[in-house]
């Protein structure tokens, strides 16, 4: 039995059922669980002193591409919108290989762990030169990272009226082949699982009607989630209307694409029966606030599906739209864009951050993780609230108000994967030297 203590919090935001706030409190971590939540605990175990610190659960990011950490502020991609951003970065993906996926995937997850996220999903939908999902999972299990990886997948390329080149699209019975192979080599469907596989074919624009289909097929009889974009931009939706004849959310719903074990990505143009069929369906959201406006697709109605009953969690999105992998700075960004749409009372500070931590888990369907209560996962970040970023501040549970975008200490499973703001389970500085050798490689 291992234990760890961590003692004498100035404030505990558990995100339990009543979304209880405890001052001047301590959490006792049993076997990656936590044991309990109270004052004056004790423990054999080691002993974090958390004094002058917020403690939240660790953040949850429900939409990523990992490999784009390799190619930020591409020059030709900088001012682009989305159609035309994926035609400049296409050609440059096709040089990656199995080194370029690792070595972006550490990055990426180190990155995510700095703003205080313990669980992250990855949507990998592109495997050139021998690539394949094990290269990220293994990036992630060196980190320590809770993981939820996703095979994704193009099959229509150019020569069929697609964006990727052929030679990165993949054939769909061979897609379906490798989904069948990495669901059973790394899928763990037990409460407190370390890695999870869904599938993604990577949207209704880069793949066949019967490879959605399919898939969602193959997901259910595998028991595990789906996940894809939509509606996210105004082309998107007129595409959808061109080629499907009905809007994205009419044709998710008719492929098999909506209910508990389905999450989509962006969803900035749902309109209101959109927004009522993923409620009904308890289809989630992972809403990408800074991807949206850097590419210019607009504010997606988070507000909206929210008091419809929409599960929405946040996502950090790929380092080529977002250039930056900082959840809390995405939290903070929901907040605010909600706001600009609907008014300073739209969204608080502790909505967004309930957002980011219980609804990301939520709908990544790991209601194990997101909220610190006795028998959930000892996942959890805890904030110094004595820097400069506080100072002043009369509220330290509003901390995207006014408070640290960088967290202290994390803990995954029980496990301390970042120690006074530094990773401690990889040489992070090593890991950027290789990252940066290889994105001049691929400028050369």
């Amino acid at each position: 039995m291992t234990e760890i203590l961590l003692k004498n919090a100035d404030l505990i935001l558990t995100m339990d059922e009543s979304r209880q706030e405890l001052s001047k409190a301590d959490i006792l971590v049993r076997d990656g669980q936590i044991a309990r939540i109270g004052q004056r605990l004790v423990t054999q175990g080691e002993v974090h002193d958390v004094s002058g610190c917020l403690v939240t659960p660790g953040l949850v990011n429900t939409h990523h591409h990992l490999y784009q950490t390799l190619t930020r502020a591409v020059p030709g991609g900088q001012d682009a919108l989305l159609f035309g951003w994926l035609q400049t970065l296409y050609p440059i993906w096709s040089r990656f290989g199995p080194e370029e996926m690792f070595t972006s995937a550490q990055i990426g997850l180190a990155e995510l762990a700095l703003s205080g996220c313990t669980l992250s999903s990855d949507h990998l939908y592109l495997y050139p030169n021998g690539a394949r999902l094990e290269d990220t999972i293994a990036a992630a299990s060196e980190l320590g990272m809770r993981f939820h990886p996703t095979r994704g997948a193009m099959s229509i390329g150019e020569s069929d009226g697609g964006l990727p080149p052929d030679h990165l699209v993949e054939n769909e019975a061979a897609i379906l082949d490798d989904m069948v192979r990495v669901v059973d080599a790394f899928h763990d469907p037990s409460e407190g699982a370390m890695c999870r596989v869904g599938l993604a074919p990577c949207s209704p624009f880069s793949v066949s009607r019967d490879l959605m289909r399919d898939a969602a097929l193959l997901a259910r009889d595998k028991g595990v989630m789906l996940h894809t974009h939509l509606a996210e931009n105004d082309e998107d939706i007129a595409y959808s209307q061109a080629q499907f004849g009905c809007r994205p959310g009419q044709y998710a719903e008719e492929l098999g694409w909506t209910g508990p074990d389905v999450w989509h990505a962006h969803c900035v143009k749902l309109d209101g029966a959109e927004i009522d069929l993923f409620s009904r369906s308890e289809t989630g959201v992972a809403h990408c606030p800074c991807s949206n406006c850097r590419l210019g697709s607009g504010i997606a109605p988070v507000r909206a599906m929210r008091d419809a009953g929409v599960k929405v969690g946040l996502g950090a999105d790929g380092s080529a739209s977002n250039d930056n992998g900082n959840l809390m700075l995405e939290a903070r960004q929901a907040m605010l864009l909600q706001r600009v749409a609907n008014g300073a009372d739209a969204m608080s500070a502790r909505e967004a951050l309930e957002i980011a931590t219980r609804g990301g888990a939520d709908v990544l369907g790991r209601p194990d993780c997101g909220r610190l209560m006795p028998g959930k996962r000892a996942d959890i970040a805890v904030w110094d609230t004595r820097g400069i970023e506080s100072a002043g501040s009369w509220d330290p549970a509003a901390l995207l108000l006014a408070g640290p975008m960088s967290v202290k200490h994390l803990f995954v499973e029980g496990r301390q994967i970042v120690r006074d703001g530094h990773i401690t389970t990889i040489d992070l500085p090593r890991v950027i030297e290789r990252q940066n050798t290889l994105a001049r490689a691929l400028q050369a």
